[in-house]
């Protein structure tokens, strides 16, 4: 992890315990020895990191230390198993990503739990008019509007659903989505992604899922991917979009230092939810 780790004392728990899984998949193990020396603390407080990241089911404790869990890529978790993961971060992710939409836009929201904490955040601006493969995504929209009463005047949006198969995740993929999709033009595109890599990209299980995003993504002006740290260094089955293809990356505060440095090298536009953006030209 090299001195840089061990110089920073106060790291947030999020964010060491990404240094640790970080470190656990790039060696395929670590020991709690190395870690509490690198990273400058107790061996209690590494025991506690590695337990939570048991508990989130990315690594396996092991007598003195963790090995990565090596999902199969092809492995799909559903909505309601995503839903209760990182929620702290998918809130911060969203009201980032929220002060990106202007009124009166055309937006797309791709499926996953992070775009539906964002349809929240988007209820009140004016206007809109978003396009989604989300069932979820659809019911924020349609319930926010049953409870204004129909009263919303010019915030209510207007929401296109592309239909086509539905997916563990509770999207709509498919052939019937992806024509949908491709005569459409959005301003913005948010796509949650399952993984993101330097070498994979943009990556989900889903073969027919992968082909939906790249219709979206070729449809879009502007790509926002919205993704927590824990999706750094995941890879998916089907690769369905390059770090190049994306304009922004909206992600949390428990993305690394050493991360935050890789990712700078390919996106020129990285916003960390809850810290201030760099000065212009900064």
């Amino acid at each position: 992890m090299g001195s840089r780790v061990s110089d920073n004392q106060n790291l947030l728990a999020e964010q060491r315990r990404a240094l640790i899984l970080d470190e656990v998949r790039r060696r395929g193990g670590v020991r709690v020895n190395e870690l509490t020396r690198r990273l400058n603390v107790s061996d209690m407080t590494v025991r506690r990191d590695l337990d939570a990241l048991a508990r989130q089911g990315v690594v396996e404790k092991v007598h003195g230390g963790a090995v990565p869990v090596v999902e199969p890529s092809s492995h799909e978790p559903g909505f309601e198993a995503k839903s209760g993961l990182e929620l702290g971060a998918k809130e911060a992710i969203a009201r980032a990503a929220a002060a990106l939409v202007p009124p009166g836009a055309a937006i797309a929201l791709a499926g996953g739990t992070t775009a539906y904490a964002l349809a929240q955040q988007l209820l009140e601006v004016p206007d809109l008019t978003v396009v989604t493969n989300s069932v979820r995504v659809a019911d924020v929209f349609q319930s926010g509007q049953r409870l204004a009463g129909g009263n919303h005047g010019s915030a209510a949006a207007t929401v296109v659903i592309t239909g086509g198969m539905r997916t563990l995740s509770e999207t709509l993929v498919g052939p019937v989505a992806d024509r949908a999709i491709q005569s459409l033009h959005f301003d913005l595109l948010f796509l949650g992604v399952h993984g993101i890599s330097v070498e994979a990209g943009l990556s989900t299980p889903n073969l027919a899922e992968a082909e939906t995003n790249r219709q979206f993504v070729r449809s879009a002006r502007r790509v926002v991917v919205i993704a927590d740290h824990t999706k750094w260094g995941t890879v998916g089955l089907s690769s369905f979009a390059t770090l190049e293809d994306v304009d922004t990356l909206v992600t949390d505060a428990g993305i690394p230092e050493v991360l935050r440095e890789e990712i700078a090298e390919h996106l020129s536009d990285l916003i960390v939810a809850g810290e201030p953006a760099p000065p212009a030209g900064g």
